[in-house]
């Protein structure tokens, strides 16, 4: 992904969106509007972890807030990278393919 202005949202990368929410990026919004929206999920949670892609660290499943725009939430850095996918209320999981997604202060 290519560098991020704070507050303006990404171009979309499989239905995800990212915005920084404060100058250092250690705040980030994330939209979602992939195939679980798609699907008519009645509700999408993003399940995510902090560290290293392959472990990940501080592990949350957290419901989203459904919006005009798609399923939102904002979260709070605990470290550099943020490793997230998606999973809806019949456990119906959107992982991006098996590669997730992935924000990354640099």
């Amino acid at each position: 992904m290519d560098t991020l202005q704070p507050y303006n949202y990404s171009s979309p990368i499989q239905g995800v969106q990212v915005k920084p929410m404060s100058e250092d990026g250690t705040n980030v919004r994330i939209r979602y509007n992939g195939l679980l929206k798609e699907s008519g999920a009645a509700q999408v949670w993003m399940h995510a972890g902090f560290g290293n892609i392959d472990d990940w660290n501080s592990v949350l499943d957290v419901p989203m807030e459904q919006t005009g725009a798609g399923w939102e939430k904002t979260v709070q850095m605990q470290d550099r990278q943020l490793n997230f996918c998606f999973k809806d209320n019949i456990e119906n999981w959107d992982n991006n393919s098996g590669m997730n997604w992935i924000y990354r202060i640099s």
